[in-house]
């Protein structure tokens, strides 16, 4: 079987390929185990990319885009005079990975392509990757593994590395765009994501800024005019200085991670800047602590402490900044291991992740770890079921969303013991099985309710709801407006009923007056731009959702295709820490008919 892997990231691409029985090797694009991600839209429409893109640029940069992956929800990219989709831009670079790898098979296509994603991307993003991959030829056996996921089947891939069943290994993963952790457990059939959390703002791209800004304290007051077009170039012989200073920079970064000092090459009129480690450590000290305050977050909101895990293992270019290792050790009182190149291992490792465990993630897991089986990716729904709740559950994480995820725990002086817990669950039903109704029974919403305000269309639509949610008829949450709203309704509580999170249920006379509901809840919320919307099915019902948020609330509206009945699930945001696509995962994690 010919299995490829591609590891589309921020700066680079890198692939593997498995053919005819032999061991994973990196494929190798235009001579080196590294592609560059970047972009150069031509005059003739052609999309360029790779090293022949950054050729390009030297010629005319504002048709070059170096980083496409870093502009994922901005959907078009204004290149030049050419304005072309996202899509369009990363399906250009792994055509490109298309090409060689069938160049190198003979003229054969690969069986089945597994792409990596980092773990936080939700169902928007990891779609935009999809259309990418069928646009450059990858055929539909398309597989999404999770990038931590990966990196701990290449950990566990050395002989000295393994991990058991029960261990947990934390994943510090620092790429060009962004910095992601995660704490990967080992089961019996694979590895699955315990917990994750990332920050946006921070990766190699912004160490290179941080130290483009040092070097403009040190010259910019020579010819201050001639370094603002420099930064802000406004002719195509200032934007080609700007690329040769960044490429300069970015080089004297890498350098340091060698060297105690380098010099970094200035144009005229500036003279070179000799640079140091220490320089680089106190600019970029700051940002690489709130780094590892993370991984230390997102361990122990597992109830592990760093000691009891088998290793916290380095991945992405930028983890090579030797301050990374040195804050880990200081912090966490723990060894950090890195192997082989940090940009090929999420690549290899994805070859290394059990079939059954390609798409494993914390809610992916079934009855126990031992029987863990994740599904093949299915589009747009991607089945997921809850774990069992245990006697004492984990602290709550401090990041990430509000709602539920369920978090695997570890705790042994010996060995870890993983232990399910659920921080909240909101999977909706009224309990007792699912009740199910045809398509003509549901045109009324007069029909008889249970106790909690659900009749038979609504409880289908919920699914199973443990009795530790709070269900009734009516609003619980006094909302000016919402609760004079006609229609049949059942809402549930997680929390005060006045300032937890709500669920929604609204049962409605005709499919007109559930679009013009839905319409209005979603308008609600005060946002009328981004949003994600995607299809979802579930209890034998599907539907459409859309997902919004606001300073005030997140919001996520759903509605069933051919019944009138709408739901909604609304949370507060106090510290506006919600986006769209975290309300859209939650939601199919979570609340999706068929989750529970």
């Amino acid at each position: 079987m010919r299995v490829l892997s591609v590891d589309l990231g921020t700066s680079n691409t890198v692939a593997v390929l498995s053919a005819h029985g032999r061991p994973p090797r990196v494929v190798e694009v235009d001579g080196s185990a590294t592609m560059p991600s970047a972009v150069f839209a031509a005059e003739d429409g052609a999309i360029i990319v790779g090293r022949e893109a950054e050729r390009r640029a030297r010629l005319d940069p504002s048709r070059y885009e170096p980083n496409p992956k870093r502009r994922v929800d901005e959907g078009t990219l204004l290149l030049g005079e050419s304005i072309i989709t996202v899509t369009d831009a990363l399906a250009a670079v792994l055509h490109r990975v298309a090409e060689e790898t069938t160049r190198q098979l003979g003229g054969a296509q690969p069986d089945e392509v597994r792409l990596t994603h980092p773990a936080q991307w939700g169902p928007t993003r990891r779609n935009v990757l999809l259309s990418a991959a069928r646009l450059a030829g990858f055929g539909s056996n398309l597989v999404l593994v999770p990038e931590p996921v990966a990196a701990a089947a290449h950990f566990a891939s050395f002989p000295d590395r393994s991990l058991a069943p029960g261990q947990a290994l934390a994943v510090y993963d620092l790429g060009a765009g962004t910095f992601d952790c995660a704490v990967v457990g080992a089961t019996q059939s694979g590895f699955a994501v315990l917990a994750e959390d990332g920050l946006p703002d921070l990766g190699g791209l912004d160490v290179d800024q941080a130290l483009l800004e040092h070097v403009g304290r040190q010259v910019s007051n020579k010819d201050p005019q001639r370094w603002q077009r420099l930064l802000r170039p406004e002719t195509t012989a200032d934007r080609r200085a700007q690329r040769a200073l960044r490429e300069d920079v970015k080089a004297a970064k890498e350098a340091l991670s060698r060297h105690v000092q380098t010099e970094v090459p200035m144009p005229e009129p500036f003279e070179d800047v000799l640079v140091t480690r220490a320089e680089l450590e106190a600019l970029v000290r700051p940002s690489m602590l709130r780094s590892v305050e993370m991984v230390s977050s997102v361990v122990r909101s597992n109830g592990m402490a760093p000691e009891n895990l088998a290793g916290l293992y380095l991945v992405g270019g930028s983890s090579r900044l030797p301050l990374v290792a040195t804050l880990i050790g200081e912090q966490l009182r723990i060894v950090a291991t890195s192997l082989d190149q940090p940009e090929t291992a999420v690549a290899l490792g994805a070859h290394h992740v059990s079939r059954d465990g390609t798409a494993l993630n914390t809610h992916d897991l079934s009855s126990g770890l031992a029987s863990a089986q994740a599904p093949r990716y299915q589009e747009p729904d991607t089945v997921r079921t809850a774990l069992p709740v245990p006697p004492q559950p984990a602290p709550p994480r401090k990041q990430g969303p509000a709602v539920s995820r369920n978090v695997l725990v570890g705790l042994s002086a010996v060995a870890l013991v993983a232990v399910i817990t659920a921080v909240v669950a909101i999977v909706l039903t009224s309990g007792g099985g699912t009740p199910t109704a045809s398509a003509s029974e549901c045109q009324d919403p007069g029909a008889a309710k249970d106790a909690k305000g659900f009749n038979p269309c609504m409880g289908q639509l919920a699914g199973n709801l443990p009795e530790t949610t709070n269900c009734a008829p009516g609003w619980q949450r006094i909302v000016p407006g919402l609760g004079e709203l006609s229609g049949t309704v059942a809402s549930c509580s997680i929390g005060n009923p006045n300032d937890g999170t709500s669920i929604v249920y609204t049962h409605l006379g005709s499919m007109e007056e559930a679009k013009r509901r839905a319409d209005l809840l979603l308008e609600f919320n005060g946002v009328n731009s981004d949003q994600v919307t995607a299809e979802w099915s579930g209890n034998g019902l599907s539907g459409e959702y859309r997902a919004v948020t606001s300073e005030t609330f997140g919001t996520v509206v759903f509605t069933v295709d051919d019944r009138p009945l709408v739901g909604l699930v609304l949370q507060p945001n106090p510290q506006q820490q919600l986006t769209p696509d975290r309300m859209a995962d939650q939601f199919e994690q979570t609340v999706q008919p068929g989750k529970g």
